[in-house]
């Protein structure tokens, strides 16, 4: 997922953000209001993580603002402040949850999974199209009830693709939710990682096809439906002409 991590302390951004790297994610970090504003215009991210006292403000005046300027990120609040009048404060504010430091960095992770699935509409915790699945808090994906192995870069690509399905995204898009800022390459390395899933992906027919779109981008298209959903079609009048009776006649049923 794509994060913006608002910490002044340099010392605990730098192992948030190798860790949360480390698990595949893109973040872009700030260390003041002026900075994680600005990210918050100019991108578009699944969660905001946001520390409350900083240099030139606090987290819990910058959640109001976005929220008033209708912003409705997912936010999750880190703080040594735990006051219960504090908690209640950045739940009023608008933020969707709060983690108290010192915190384990696995409690992170599973909270910000649990934000990231918040959106018009529920999300599921594991994702299925036909016979692809990908469990983000397992870090695990299966193709036909087989694991695949993929890369960190590639889960978070996958994961991405998967959560906008028959939606044909731009490389420049996949680049600013899948990667962050400090990729400084061109977008021919989306190319590079989109034929490692095409490889990773074919051996099985029942997976959705990551297909180029000439001149737009890339789409993740669901694959067609099951022949169980064809014949079904079939028996309801939609057999091609000519092979009703030819299937009746296999099954020992009279046509009439």
């Amino acid at each position: 997922m794509k994060l913006m991590l608002l910490e002044d302390d340099v010392r605990l951004s730098g192992l948030l953000q190798r860790g949360l790297r480390g698990d595949g994610h893109a973040v872009d970090p700030a260390a003041t209001i002026e900075d994680a504003r600005w990210l918050a215009a100019e991108g578009a991210y699944d969660v905001l993580v946001l520390d409350v006292m900083l240099p030139d403000g606090d987290g819990f005046s910058l959640c109001a603002e976005l929220r008033a300027a209708g912003n409705w990120t997912p936010v999750l609040m880190l703080t040594a402040r735990d006051a219960v009048e504090d908690r209640v404060r950045g739940l009023d504010v608008g933020a969707d949850d709060y983690l108290v430091k010192p915190f384990a960095f696995v409690e992170l992770l599973a909270r910000l999974r649990a934000l990231a699935r918040r959106g018009p509409s529920e999300r599921p915790t594991v994702l299925a199209i036909g016979a692809l699945t990908l469990d983000p808090a397992a870090r695990r994906v299966t193709v036909g009830g087989a694991e695949v192995p993929l890369s960190s870069r590639q889960f978070a690509l996958l994961e991405f693709l998967m959560r906008h399905p028959d939606e044909v995204v731009s490389r420049t898009t996949i680049l600013e939710r899948v990667w962050d800022w400090a990729y400084e390459g061109t977008s021919n390395i989306v190319d590079v990682y989109v034929r490692a899933l095409r490889v990773r992906l074919q051996p099985h027919p029942d997976v959705p096809r990551l297909e180029t779109v000439r001149g737009a981008g890339y789409v993740l298209r669901s694959p067609p439906a099951a022949p169980s959903d064809r014949a079904a079609g079939m028996a309801g009048g939609n057999a091609p002409p000519g092979t009703r009776g030819a299937s009746a006649r296999r099954s020992g049923r009279a046509v009439r």
